[in-house]
C-alpha cells in the first residue's frame, strides 16, 4: 500500500493540507553521514517558483526525527517529516461536490466512504513527491560509484520547452511531457528474471509518482519497427560493453553494465482552469466546471528529480539484495 522496498524499505505518509507528509526510511545501513543540509539540492529542485508550477510555496526543511545519532545513522529507521505551513484548504472545500476529471477525487471518495482527507488532494497530491525526494538522498549517498539523472526531453510535444509551456498558456490549459532518466555505473547482474526485473521493480516504484501514466526502457515502443538484427546490442568485451543500447541497460530482468535508460510520461495536470464538464454528487448532474486555486501548469517540470528518487532508492534496494552495499558503512 503505502510502503515499497524489500531490504532498503520506504514508508509514506501525510495528506497535502495536513500537519506535515513524510517518509519512514528502514533498512538504511548504519554509519551513513547524514544532515539537513543533505537534503537542500534536491529540495530546492522540486520546489516551485519557477514558470509553469503552482505559487504555493513551502519551506521544505526537513526535520529528521530518528535514526540518526552524532551526524551518522544508527541503522534504525530513518523518519523525516515535511510541515506544511502554506495551505488554502477554503479551495478545495467548494469543489467538494464536484470531483476533479483526472483526479483522484471521485475514486477516492468512493474507496473511503467520504472519509478521506480531500484538501488539496490530501494523500493522492503531489505534496507528497517532497518525501520521495528525501528517500532519493539517503539512497543516492548510499549507491557510491553509481550516478543518476534525470531531465525533460519535451513538454508538449515540444523539444523546446518554452515553447511547450507557451503552448499551454496560449490555450489557458495544463500540459504534459517526457522526462528521461540514465544511470551510470551499475553492475553486471543486478535484478531477477520474471516478477523482480530491474524493469519491473523500477516500473513498480516509478507509478507512485503522480501523474506518470507510461514507461520504456532503451528503444522503448519503438523496438516494434526494428528488425532483431537492429535492436540487438553487440557484445563487443567481457566487461558486457555493447556497440548500442537498445535494451537500456536491462537484459533479461538483468542490467548488463551498460547505462541504465528509460523514459516516463507525465500527462496533464488534471486541475486545469479550462472549463469542463464534471459530475455533481450532490445534485447528480453533469455541470460546467473551472478549477480555482494554486496548481501546476506542468507537473513534468518538477518530476526530474523525484524520477532520480524513486529510481535511486530501487537501484539501492536492488543491490543491497545482491550485498553489493555493506550493511554498515565505513
Amino acid at each position: 500500500m503505502n510502503s515499497f522496498g524489500r531490504i532498503l524499505r520506504v514508508s509514506i505518509f501525510g495528506e497535502s493540507h495536513g500537519h506535515c507528509v513524510g517518509i519512514n526510511i528502514d533498512g538504511c545501513p548504519a554509519g551513513l553521514p547524514l544532515s539537513v543540509e543533505d537534503f537542500t539540492t534536491d529540495i530546492e529542485r522540486r520546489k516551485a517558483g519557477a514558470k509553469g508550477t503552482t505559487p504555493r510555496k513551502e519551506d521544505d526543511i526537513p526535520r529528521i526525527m530518528n535514526g540518526v545519532f552524532n551526524g551518522k545513522t544508527t541503522g534504525a529507521p530513518i523518519t523525516i517529516l515535511f510541515d506544511n505551513n502554506n495551505t488554502r484548504s477554503t479551495d478545495y472545500e467548494k469543489q467538494r461536490a464536484v470531483p476533479r476529471p483526472g483526479h483522484a477525487d471521485f475514486v477516492a471518495t468512493k474507496k473511503f466512504g467520504g472519509f478521506e482527507d480531500f484538501r488539496g488532494g490530501g494523500h493522492f497530491s503531489g505534496r507528497l513527491t517532497v518525501c520521495l525526494v528525501a528517500a532519493g538522498v539517503v539512497a543516492k549517498k548510499l549507491l557510491n560509484q553509481v550516478k543518476v539523472n534525470a531531465s525533460i526531453l519535451e513538454i508538449g510535444g515540444e523539444k523546446d520547452i518554452e515553447a511547450g509551456l507557451q503552448k499551454a498558456i496560449d490555450h489557458k490549459d495544463t500540459i504534459g511531457g517526457i522526462v528521461e532518466c540514465r544511470a551510470t555505473g551499475l553492475p553486471i547482474g543486478i535484478g531477477e528474471p520474471f516478477f523482480d526485473s530491474v524493469e519491473s521493480v523500477l516500473s513498480h516504484a516509478v507509478f507512485a509518482i503522480p501523474a506518470v501514466k507510461g514507461i520504456e526502457f532503451g528503444s522503448g515502443f519503438a523496438a516494434a519497427t526494428m528488425f532483431g538484427s537492429e535492436h540487438n546490442d553487440w557484445i563487443e568485451d567481457m566487461s558486457g560493453t555493447t556497440r548500442t543500447n537498445h535494451s537500456g541497460g536491462v537484459v533479461g530482468g538483468i542490467s548488463n553494465g551498460n547505462e541504465l535508460v528509460f523514459r516516463i510520461a507525465i500527462k496533464p495536470t488534471s486541475s486545469t482552469p479550462k472549463e469542463q464538464q464534471t459530475l455533481n454528487v450532490e445534485t447528480g448532474a453533469v455541470e460546467a466546471f473551472s478549477v480555482k486555486g494554486r496548481h501546476d501548469l506542468c507537473i513534468a517540470l518538477r518530476v526530474p528529480v523525484v524520477l532520480e528518487a524513486v529510481t535511486a532508492f530501487v537501484l539501492a534496494d536492488l543491490l543491497l539484495l545482491e550485498q553489493r552495499i555493506a550493511r554498515v558503512v565505513s
